[in-house]
Parts: structure tokens; sequence; C-alpha cells
């Protein structure tokens, strides 16, 4: 009898950063929770044999994941999300019981309904401050009332080997009789000390800037790509070990995760911007490491960390783009496969063709490095062993990356208007 891997569930799920980085821990995501269908048919794309629910997590309960899925009466070791956090506490009132931190209370019912051993939820650094520590702290106690011991720590990814500066806060629970996990300790040192914390000098160094993506062909040299995301290339070989690992060439011992079936001379995510030859000389004369003073774009040091990567603002609220960094060397904006990279995404990963929509699901998503880090110390608290994957799995219809919302809505039976259009916002342009 074939060995089955812990059975894990993603809610507010979004492109599918936390499944990945949960599948490399040694989990089985076998459902996943997302409202919108342009992120959930990218989420179908890089995981096809898993079940994606396009639905809102207030509309959606604990036995239709398990009956629609491949769950059904299985135990469910961990479920984890990033439910979006809108709503500021007021001094005397229950902040769980602000309509706009519904979501909150919908994570915390599901994993009632589900009864997992452990959850994990990811937030921002934000509800550690001021009025919101008023929040986290109901959901720690709203948690104990259900069952399960919680504990929450800041984590930043570029002490897990991602060469970004993001810190972030994971809640921690389990459920009564079961351990409570740790959270995991740094495996690296940043490559750019982190002021907020001291730095063990005992660690390895982690990955650069550059050793992140300075194997990535040039882009200047494929004019196709202003018109696609994508061009056929010959590979060359990375030098880090961290390129190497995520092109494919390698594997590192703390990967089981299943392997894809993809292209590796198939350069994606890489749609070139055209900006203005006044923008391309102020881009120029930046210094590494330093903002740019007109558009407010910080340009990469090669020897550093990257900035921490944003999504912007949504459809309902305007569709304003996050400033992207600019490239050490070349004087533009990173494309949408390099800003997967500084967040630790593998290649054969794939994100819509849009840059819109590309960037907004990698500056949403928490980078599968820092996700498996937490998951492993679930695996390690529980005592389950890991099982070595399986061999080569598809990746899905590559058309599910083109996708508007008319059509993504369609695919998944829903309403297009689930999430608010995109409005055209009349802007100065500054790049």
């Amino acid at each position: 009898m074939a060995v089955m891997r812990p059975v894990g569930v993603d809610l507010f799920a979004g492109a599918g950063g936390m499944t990945l980085g949960f599948e490399q821990a040694g989990f089985d995501v076998l459902a996943a929770v997302e409202l919108d269908p342009i992120h959930c048919a990218v989420h179908e794309f890089n995981f096809p044999f898993w079940r994606i629910f396009c639905r809102s997590a207030a509309e959606i309960t604990g036995a239709e994941i398990r009956q629609k899925s491949a769950i059904g009466d299985r135990d469910i070791t961990v479920v984890f999300g990033g439910p979006p956090c809108q709503g500021c506490s007021t001094m005397g009132k229950r902040a769980l019981d602000d309509p706009r931190n519904d979501l909150m209370r919908q994570f915390i019912r599901l994993v009632g309904e589900l009864q997992p051993n452990y959850c994990v939820m990811e937030n921002v650094r934000g509800l550690t401050l001021g009025k919101h520590r008023q929040l986290l702290d109901e959901l720690v106690e709203t948690l104990g009332e259900n069952g399960y011991a919680a504990q929450f720590e800041l984590l930043n990814a570029a002490h897990f080997g991602v060469p970004q500066d993001r810190q972030r806060l994971f809640l921690i629970g389990c459920r009564q009789g079961q351990n409570l996990p740790s959270h995991p300790s740094p495996i690296v040192r940043p490559a750019k000390p982190l002021h907020r914390v001291s730095e063990n000098s005992d660690l390895p160094r982690g990955p650069t800037v550059a050793e992140a993506i300075a194997d990535l062909p040039e882009i200047e040299q494929f004019e196709e790509l202003f018109a696609r995301d994508w061009v056929e290339v010959t590979g060359s070989s990375p030098k880090s070990e961290y390129a190497q690992q995520l092109r494919g060439d390698r594997r590192g011992d703390r990967d089981f995760s299943y392997r894809r079936r993809y292209n590796p001379n198939l350069l994606t995510c890489s749609t070139r911007t055209r900006h203005t030859p006044l923008t391309i000389e102020r881009f120029r004369e930046t210094k590494p490491g330093f903002t740019e003073p007109i558009s407010r774009f910080f340009k990469l040091d090669a020897r550093g960390l990257c900035n921490t990567l944003r999504a912007g603002t949504p459809s309902s609220r305007g569709a304003f783009t996050s400033p992207r960094p600019v490239h050490y060397q070349f004087p533009r904006c990173i494309t949408v496969r390099e800003a997967a990279r500084l967040h630790s995404y593998p290649d054969w990963f794939r994100f819509h063709s849009t840059k819109w929509h590309g960037f907004r699901q990698i500056g949403n998503s928490v980078p599968p490095l820092l996700a498996r880090a937490v998951a492993a110390e679930i695996l390690r608290a529980s005592g389950i062993s890991r099982v070595p994957p399986k061999p080569l799995l598809p990746l899905g219809n590559v058309e599910l990356l083109t996708f508007k919302m008319t059509r993504a809505a369609r695919h998944y039976q829903v309403s297009h208007h689930t999430i608010a259009p995109r409005q055209k916002v009349v802007v100065p342009s500054r790049v």
C-alpha cells in the first residue's frame, strides 16, 4: 500500500505561494479556496492535479471542501491561509465583530469545521502594532475557545533563503492534544544585514539579487517580448546554487515537491516595458541601493536584497500598480519572472500573461521558501515522516494564463462581477 502524504488545505490561496511552499515541505494540498477567478486560473495551471474552489471563504463549508475534493474523510493535518485584514479595531469593542474583519472569522470557522491538527495564518506585520494588536489577541483567544492553542511571531523571508527583505506575521495553532510547533529559526544570514534583528554570523550567507536573476536571458535581445510574455532561448547554466534550484538543475535536500514537466529553454513571464528616453536616463543615473527621486522606484543592488515586493491596489480601489524595482544593470523595471526569482518561485511556475496581474499575484503571495520553512515545523511537531515525491507531473492548459475576467468567471461558472472591474485611472505618467 502506498504511503500517503499529509493533507493540507489552502484558504485565500491566490496564485499559490503557500500551496507551493507546503508542497515543497511534503504536503499534498488537496484543496484550495480563492475568490478571484484569474488567480484561480493561475493556481489551476500550476496545480492541475488538486482542486481549486473559486469561491468566497464566507460562502463555502468544510463539508463541501471535503466532499468535492480528494480529501473525503481523510484526516487533515493543516489548514493555512492569509485572510485579508481590512478593519481597524475600536477600543472597547471586539475587533472581530467589525464586518471588515469577516474573513478572519471565516478562517476560524473553517478551521473549526475541517478540524485539522494544525492551522497557520499569515498576515501583515501591522497586525502586531497599535490598535490592530487587539484583533490579533482576539484571534488567539477565539482559537483557544475552539480548542486550538496558538502563538504568533514575525518572520523575515530573507532568513529562509529568499533574496528579499519581507517581514510577515505567522500565527500557528494546534488542536488540543497535539504539540504546538515552534516557529522556524533562520537558516541563512541575509546578504544585506537587517536592522530589525541581530544576525547569526555562523549561518551561511543567503542569495543576493544578482545570484537570483543574473543568469536570466537579457530581455533586451527579444523584440517579441513587447507583444507577449514568452520566448524560446538557449539556456545558460547559472552559477549560484539558488538559481540552479529555481531552474530545476539541482534539487535541495529540503524540497519534497513534485517535479513538473516544462521546457527549461522557454523564458516566460517576461513581457518588456516601454520606458521613455527620459525615464531610461533617470534609471541609469540612479545608484544601486537608492530610490529614483521622480518615480520613487528602488534600484536593486546586485550584492544586496530586493526590497519588499508589493501588489498595489485591487481593481475596486483604482487598480494602481505598486512601484516595481529597477534592475541593477539595465535601466528598466524588472520583469515578472525576475520578480518571481526574487520571491523564490521556480521557473516552471507561471503567472498571468499580463504584467499587472503577474506582479499583483507575486506581491500578494507568501514566498514559497518562507512557507516551506513554516510547514516543515508543522511536520516536525506532528512526527510525520516526509514521503518522497512521485515522478514528473504535468502543468495545466496554458490558456488559463491568458484569461480575462469574463472568460475566467465563465470557466468557474461564477459571476464576472465577483471581483470589481478594473477602473481606468488617469494619472500623470512618470515612467
